[in-house]
Formats: C-alpha cells, structure tokens, sequence
C-alpha cells in the first residue's frame, strides 16, 4: 500500500483458540486476534509503547473464558504496517483505526468494553469523546496513562489560579517524562535504542517490575517507530488542551510504583469524569505483564457492572476514592481508616486527627455511645464515619466486622489496632482469669485485627497500612507490670515480625510505643490482688500522675499520623519513652535494676 512499510519482526504465535484478523484503515492495515465466546460481552483492550499486543497475551487467556476478547497491533507496530511520516501517528488517526476495527469485529452497533495501557491508555481516553468512536464504547477501563486533554487542561487551569500546592505534583511528573523531552530531541531516542536499549529491554523490566519477558525480535523496530506517537500529539495538546466532560463509565487503575505517572495525574478527574472508579493498586508500570490475573479480575467486575448492575463493596470504595483524590486534598483523602477503641482518649484523638488529613473513618468501641460521639466528631471536619460496636478479643465479632468493611465499604486501607486495658500489680497476684482478660485485649485484640483485615489488604494489593499501639512497658521492665508489660513486648515483637512479612506487600506496619499519657485508661486500670476499695484510691493516685505528666492523647494521635504518612517502624511518644529505650539499648543491666523499684501507686 501506498507509503506503509512491513515491520521485520514475525508475530508471535496467538493464543490458544484465537483468530486472526485484518482492517485496512487509511495507509495502513492492522493486524488483530479475536477470542472468547461469540455472544459474551466485547472487552477490547489497546497495547502501549513500545509494545505491541502480545503484551495482553496473560490477560486475553484469562478474559476470554467469559469475554469475546479483541486484540490488535497499532499501527507501526507488530505485524501491523506503519504509516509514512511522523504526522500518521496523529491521535485523529489512531481513532480512525479504533473505529475501523470495532466496526469490523463488532457488527450491528454493538458497544465494546474497551481497556487501555499506557499508550493504549491514551488513546482510549480520546476515544471517549472522538465522534468516530464514543458511541461505541459501554465502559473504558484505564492503566498507566493520562488522557492528554484532561492533564494538560488541569495543568494550565492550576497554573492560571496560581495554585502553588499543585506545583510539587506537576514537577513531580515533569521529572517522571523526562523521556518524553529526550524523545523530542532529534536523532537523540532513535540513537539509544539502536546503541542496545532494545536489547536491553527484557533486563530493565526485570529491574524496574520483577517481570520475566523473552526478547522480542521486533522490539527495535516498534520502538523507533513508536517515537512518533510522542512527536506528533504531546506538542499540539500541551499548547491546546481541549478538556471535555467524560459520560461513560471509567475504571482508572493506578499502579502506585510506577516510574513514569505519578498518581497525582489523575487526581481531580471526578470533575470531568462524573462516574469515575478509581483504585490504586501495588504495582509497577507493566500492570499487564506483572499481574495479568489481577487486571483481568478488575475488567470482569467493572464489565459485570456496566452491563448488569452488579455492585460491590470495591466499587463503592473506588468511587469513594475517585470522589475525594482532589488537587489539594488531605494525603489520605478517599482513604478508609479504622481505629479500634475510638470511643475515647488515644482511639478518639487518633480517629479524629486522621479525618483531618482526609481519611474517612470507622470507629469502633465496646461502648456504642462512644463510638457514635467520635464518628459524630470526624464527620464535623468533612469525611464519611461510622460507629461500630465491637468486642475486640471476640474473633467471631472482629471476622463479622472485617465482612462488613468489605462488603459494604470495599474494605480499609488504614487499621489501628488500639483498643486496649490496663493491669498492674504482683504477679503471684494475678489470676488466671485476669492473665486471660489482658492476653484476650491487649494481645489477642490486636492478633485478630492485624490478621483479619491484613490478609484483606494484601488479596486486595492496594497497599495499606496497620499501626499496632503498643506501649513504652515494652522495653521498660518494671515491678507490678508483668502481665500489661508481657502483652504489650508480645504486640511490639510481633509488629516488627509483621513488617518484615508485609513489606514486599506494600504494607507498611508500625508500632506506637507511648509513655506515660494522661488518658483514661488510669480510671479502668485493673490492680489485681487488691479490694474494691484500694483499686479506686490506686486509680485516683495514678491518674494524678498521668495527669501532672501532662502529655495528651492528641501527642500520641500526631505520632501514630506521622508514622503512617513516613512508614516508619516504630514511634516513641514521650521523654521517658525514648529514654527507656535508649538505656535499653545500651545498660541492659541498669535497667533491670531500675526495675526493682516499687513505683507502683499506694
């Protein structure tokens, strides 16, 4: 044909039970696969660069079990032919092609399910609103690519408002496209792939997402031709974004560790894209290739969505994200949070200092009332709160609780494990009925909430957080703690086992380890082997300590939210915690004899 050329890479052997087709469109002819049963729902799915569309190989023998699964090469790249000159990857032609094969692989007007990566990505979010292509489409699912009106249109509209919180993202982003501006310099992109980056390739997606791919004969070819999508759209939309309103359903799947868009980009989409799913998902750029299985799972949901109804608690959860992840907007907007014993002193303050960063929030107590005041108080500053009743070391009731949040809220991101009891007094003293009541909260509590709602996160692969309270008694030996201070070594040893586990999970675990804090957990302190009597006039005694002691529930809330904003390992709230632990660290010996000392209220 006139002005296409024929790539020299061979395509590879299709998926089992596909066909092949071709459309001639304009100067080129695309080459597809078709799979899946005839009459199931139509998902067409677009590759990237410098793919071609052997990239959704893994997806494709998921989906078309139940889906009729299109494929095809873009043009310039696989065995598809490759127009002239730069102005042939011109975004109006790419939907030309989009249109030229749904009309030829879906007859009658029939609308198709369409998923874009990368590239692919772009191009669909034009399709959205292309008259060629938009009445077309019944859902568009999104990975690793920005529609370039809506991006660029943000961009400009931020920097006419002088909105100076928005320019940490956007350079943010400038220095993840710096290939985009090598890509503009002449001879500059075509040299690198030539001097071996193609044969590099498989060994960079190895580095960069842990994936093993075989080289690819044609990969060199695709990519310098490939070139040309960046050259011939990234200029015109830059200078003159054409932002428009967004009426089919979306689905934008956001891989958190992706080197080249940052998440940020797709903040704000809500207002243009008013039924708009958003998850984010740990993961690297290559979604398709690093975890076909989930990204198909993802498609079937949101297609079973789209064509009847189904909804679920993730999809609440996505748009609850989609709707809160604004230009400006707390770092954990759109996040779901729960705290357990939030209905007073450290669970209260937490649950309210994290509604104030954006998190929505379930608050969760023994005491109804309590739980219902602190939901009532996260709602004043702006978020979504629920009050749940529940009994901490009931495995059945937190398994019932962990349903729920799933079910009807798509699940948490953030859990606190708080909820927790005082006990002091001898340990000759101390029953087994009282071990078994402090065990149960303070060690149970947390094993039961860290292993429910962990698991759930990682089946999810969105990531999360899990902030275990602990205790300075941890590392403080002291007469007349054994049992409070055994619980609470045992929830500091485990969050650091935790961590260790959940990491490669993108779940970050921490541990808050507080001194002396004036809550009113001195007021409910069991001190076993003692009356009725001599309990309320030790409680008196030690919450006047705590209170001279003056440091605030609020103290701990601010090191619990930073240790979950910085990841970090553990937090130490309080001088005397922080001295502890030092001392630990460095005269075992004088702090076993510190030990001995009876500082136990009379």
């Amino acid at each position: 044909m006139s002005g296409a050329s024929k790539p020299a890479a061979a395509r590879r052997k299709p998926p089992d039970m596909s066909t092949p087709f071709e459309v001639e469109t304009g100067e080129v002819t695309l080459s597809g696969h078709v799979a899946g049963p005839e009459k199931a729902p139509v998902v067409l799915l677009i590759h990237g660069y410098p793919d071609d569309s052997t990239v959704w190989d893994g997806v494709v023998a998921d989906l078309a079990a139940d889906h009729r699964v299109i494929t095809y090469d873009v043009r310039g790249a696989g065995a598809s032919t490759a127009p002239a000159g730069q102005r042939g990857y011109h975004l109006g032609r790419l939907m030309a092609d989009l249109a030229a094969v749904i009309e030829a692989q879906v007859p009658d007007g029939a609308r198709v399910h369409l998923v874009g990566h990368d590239w692919g990505s772009i191009q669909g979010w034009q399709a959205l609103v292309d008259s060629r292509t938009r009445h077309r489409i019944a859902s568009y699912t999104s990975v690793s690519g920005p529609s370039l009106d809506l991006a660029f249109g943000a961009m400009s509209e931020r920097l006419r408002a002088r909105k100076l919180a928005a320019l940490p993202p956007m350079l943010g982003q400038m220095l993840r496209s710096w290939y985009i501006f090598a890509f503009h310099v002449p001879a500059f992109a075509p040299l690198v792939w030539r001097a071996g980056a193609a044969h590099l390739w498989p060994r960079l997606l190895r580095r960069t997402d842990g994936i093993e791919v075989a080289p690819r004969a044609g990969q060199l070819a695709d990519a310098l031709r490939g070139i040309n999508l960046y050259r011939a759209n990234f200029r015109e939309k830059a200078l003159a974004p054409r932002p428009a309103t967004i009426e089919q359903p979306v689905q934008l799947l956001v891989p958190r560790n992706d080197p080249f868009v940052s998440p940020a980009v797709f903040d704000d989409l809500a207002t243009r894209v008013p039924h708009l799913v958003r998850e984010d998902i740990e993961s690297g750029h290559w979604l398709p290739l690093k975890d076909p299985a989930l990204l198909a799972a993802r498609v079937r949901r949101f297609v079973a969505h789209v064509d009847g109804g189904r909804d679920c608690g993730a999809l609440v959860h996505g748009r609850r994200l989609a709707a809160r992840k604004t230009a400006g907007a707390g770092p954990l907007a759109g996040r779901l949070a729960l705290v357990t014993g939030a209905g007073s002193g450290i669970g209260r303050a937490t649950a309210i200092a994290l509604a104030g960063k954006g998190a929505d929030i379930v608050a969760t107590d023994i005491d109804k009332a309590a739980a219902e005041r602190t939901a009532t108080l996260a709602r004043l500053v702006g978020v979504e709160a629920h009050a749940r009743v529940v009994d901490v070391s009931d495995a059945g009731a937190m398994a019932a609780l962990a349903d729920w949040t799933d079910d009807v809220l798509g699940g948490i991101d953030i859990l606190v494990n708080n909820a927790g009891i005082g006990m002091a007094g001898d340990f000759l003293d101390t029953r087994i009925e009282d071990w078994r009541r402090v065990l149960d909260v303070n060690l149970w509590g947390v094993i039961h909430g860290a292993r429910l709602f962990g698991a759930r996160m990682a089946a999810r692969q969105s990531g999360g957080h899990i902030v275990n309270v602990a205790s300075a008694a941890a590392f403080m030996p002291a007469r007349g703690l054994s049992a409070y201070a055994a619980t609470k070594s045992a929830v500091l040893t485990m969050t650091t086992c935790l961590r260790a586990e959940l990491a490669d999970q993108g779940i970050g675990v921490s541990a808050i380890c507080p001194g002396i804090i004036d809550t009113g957990i001195t007021d409910r302190t069991t001190f076993v082997g003692a009356s009725a009597e001599t309990q309320d006039r030790k409680r008196a005694a030690a919450s006047r300590l705590y209170a001279r002691r003056a440091l605030t529930a609020e103290a701990v809330a601010d090191q619990i939210l930073a240790a979950i904003l910085k990841n970090e390992p553990v937090a130490l709230v309080g001088l005397e915690a922080v001295i502890g632990n030092l001392l630990g660290r460095v005269s075992p010996a004088l702090m076993r004899r510190l030990a001995g000392a009876d500082l136990m209220p009379k």
